[in-house]
């Protein structure tokens, strides 16, 4: 695969294009965060390539800038967004609760990396064909576990299949990236991780269709804790 320029702006403008129409599919409130998930990382995707325009040497002060923003995405967003919004449409009340307990763990995991992305922010850089970011705090080994947990783990304790399909795609994905571009990991798995949220839209059936299992479009309410 070429990792480069193109393939991210590519994969931003594919995911910008997929999630828009997540969102339109979307029939309550609570399935919004769920739907926006591609929209997500479709910005990411367009900030990496943006990124790779910075290099080299051409823009530094803008490849210091967008490489914390990707950060943010990256190391703080995920793991607190993805749990929540798994949990906001999850309808079984023990997989609620896992659900919950998996997110507090992804907020205090977002936070840990947020505050040495402060304190020590990351660089970026071109080796070989991929952008390493170097990021010491996200490879100890408790932190890029919880930090899985939240971010793909939580998918698999969905009612819903194509949830885990997600997670189960991810989490290979996390494998795949680990095994074979360790150095680039966080690039290479976004990446990954981005392509594979058009699996989202496989939980949004066209409107003129009634979702099995879901509400009625009238049920705005979310679901009780």
């Amino acid at each position: 695969m070429c990792f480069s320029a193109t393939a991210s702006l590519t994969a931003g403008a594919a995911l910008m294009i997929v999630g828009a129409v997540t969102v339109r599919r979307a029939r309550r409130r609570v399935e919004l965060p769920f739907a926006l998930i591609p929209v997500l990382f479709g910005i990411q995707q367009l900030i990496e390539g943006t990124i790779w325009l910075t290099f080299p040497d051409k823009a530094p002060m803008m490849n210091t800038v967008l490489t914390l923003v990707y950060s943010l995405f990256s190391h703080v967003l995920w793991p607190i967004y993805v749990p929540i919004a798994i949990l906001l449409i999850e309808p079984v009340l023990w997989r609620r609760r896992v659900l919950l307990a998996i997110a507090l763990v992804g907020a205090a995991v977002g936070l840990y990396l947020l505050y040495f992305l402060v304190s020590l922010p990351i660089v970026s850089q071109v080796q070989g064909r991929h952008i390493a970011y170097v990021s010491t705090h996200f490879y100890i080994v408790v932190v890029m576990l919880l930090y899985v947990l939240s971010t793909c783990v939580s998918m698999l304790f969905s009612s819903h299949t194509k949830v885990r399909l997600f997670g189960l795609a991810a989490f290979v994905a996390f494998v795949a990236a680990y095994v074979f571009y360790s150095v680039w990991l966080i690039s290479v798995w976004c990446f990954f991780a981005a392509v594979l949220s058009v699996i989202v839209l496989l939980y949004f059936p066209p409107r003129s269709k009634k979702p099995s299992g879901q509400p009625p479009t009238s049920e705005l309410q979310s679901p009780a804790m």
